[in-house]
């Protein structure tokens, strides 16, 4: 435990590993003297209310651990059982979405009868003046005709990437408010961009296991500073927003993150349901950092395998729990810029749940080939090494280095591209659409989903 003592000397954060490696079966830790006193209940199993002795403290070898100006070894715990080997290679028991407890089965059916009910309400708009955009239905955001302009609206939630953050900070003693911060705002403003709009408020939904939550004033100041700075980011207001504390809803000790934006399409040619989408276009891929806010109920089933946990490497320097906290890309800068260049895309798509497969969004019966792959950033390659997964299996579920999807015209494409770049996004020219059976073609994989692959509307 010499590197977790390192790290500020912090008991509470040299306890929340002690715990992590005896859940693990590790059978030989060396503890500094100054931290046996304090990690004695951890290593009698009397913090958790077993009162019983699960290990014991034993003389400590005659040498000293790495530590602060050599600290000498004080308490060793000796081997309980033989040493299991510590696995190096990935399970090669395959581990899919559904087996981390999301079917999209059992949930798109409900989002289907939910736009039905919701589209039989559309004529309420009616009496005040005003009409929807019925293709926006089943699209990743509302539109509503205001007249001179169009309304835009999402609601979106972060997911389950809030308990990564609170597992990390136990571990390392710092706070990642801040980043998931980003990540919730970007959930909804790449959604709201895809129609054409410029996203101009921001609401917050904070919604916490209990009160007690607040009183971490460290935690929750970094998750108000990082709002700030991610809306100040895409160039929004945050409007205000609801902390409700909902013990016996939201687990305690958890926060359950959201956020609303409102946008307006304006002049009105911004518009981008679909309806200039064609055979010829370009389909230009931005690249993703890492994750997003997509896939990470997998991704936490997929520590239970991890020899070290989240502390695991992904590469050297990187660990599996800091990897899948890279923030969300917020990509509305890269839409604003191209507007300012002179190019509306013709379609546009947030990759997020059902990875690749949200290409085959558009209702129209175009074939979507990809000719040209984005590199798929570590940590992604590591969950589909590690979870042992196919590249459909992959493909249908994670972004693999995709964030979003602009469609154009051929003769925009390498400008979207200069135009993205020059925003610190890469991007390349990945594909064409064409004429054809409703799919998506992967050709350097050799892979298709047909259209039955995604069935949201």
């Amino acid at each position: 435990l010499a590197d977790a003592a390192r790290a500020g000397e912090q008991v509470g954060v040299v306890q929340a590993v002690l715990r992590q490696r005896i859940a693990q079966g590790a059978h030989h830790m060396v503890l500094a003297d100054h931290l046996v006193e304090a990690l004695g209940p951890v290593l009698a199993g009397q913090d958790d209310g077993a009162h019983r002795p699960i290990l014991r403290v034993g003389p400590a070898p005659d040498r000293r651990w790495a530590g602060p100006a050599g600290t000498p070894a004080a308490a060793i715990i000796p081997p309980m059982q033989p040493p299991a080997p510590m696995p190096t290679d990935p399970d090669p028991t395959p581990l899919s979405y559904e087996q981390a407890g999301v079917n999209y089965a059992l949930i798109d059916p409900l989002k289907v009868s939910a736009q039905r009910a919701a589209a039989a309400t559309a004529p309420q708009l009616l009496q005040h003046g005003f009409s929807e955009l019925a293709a926006s239905r089943g699209e990743s955001a509302y539109v509503v005709d205001l007249g001179p302009f169009y309304l835009a609206s999402i609601v979106e939630c972060l997911g389950s990437k809030a308990i990564v953050a609170d597992e990390m900070a136990q571990l390392t003693g710092r706070s990642w408010y801040g980043a998931i911060a980003q990540d919730t705002i970007a959930m909804a403003v790449n959604d709201l961009i895809t129609v054409g709009a410029t996203p101009l408020v921001v609401q917050a939904y904070w919604a916490a296991g209990g009160s007690d939550w607040f009183a971490d004033a460290d935690r929750a100041q970094a998750l108000v500073a990082g709002w700030k700075a991610a809306c100040e980011r895409c160039g929004v207001a945050w409007g205000g927003g609801e902390t409700p504390a909902l013990a016996g809803i939201v687990e305690a000790g958890r926060i359950d993150l959201a956020a609303a934006c409102t946008g307006l399409v304006n002049p009105k040619q911004r518009l981008s349901l679909g309806e200039r989408l064609g055979p010829g276009d370009a389909i230009v891929l931005l690249d993703s950092s890492g994750i997003h806010a997509n896939g990470l109920s997998l991704a936490r089933k997929l520590v239970e395998r991890l020899p070290q946990g989240w502390l695991t490497e992904v590469q050297p320097g990187l660990s599996y729990g800091a990897a899948l906290l890279a923030p969300t890309l917020l990509y509305s800068p890269v839409t604003e810029a191209l507007w300012r260049a002179g190019i509306t895309p013709h379609y546009s798509a947030n990759i997020t749940g059902h990875g690749w497969r949200k290409l085959l969004r558009h209702a129209k019966t175009l074939s979507y080939r990809i000719h040209t792959l984005p590199p798929v950033t570590p940590v992604l390659d590591f969950i589909r090494r590690h979870a042992g997964q196919d590249d459909r299996e992959a493909y249908s579920t994670l972004n693999m280095g995709a964030g979003f999807a602009l469609f154009v015209a051929a003769a925009d494409a390498e400008r979207t591209v200069a135009v993205a770049q020059a925003q610190g996004v890469g991007a390349r020219v990945a594909g064409v659409v064409e004429s054809g059976p409703k799919q998506l073609r992967i050709e350097p994989l050799d892979l298709t989903f047909a259209d039955d692959a995604l069935q949201l509307r």
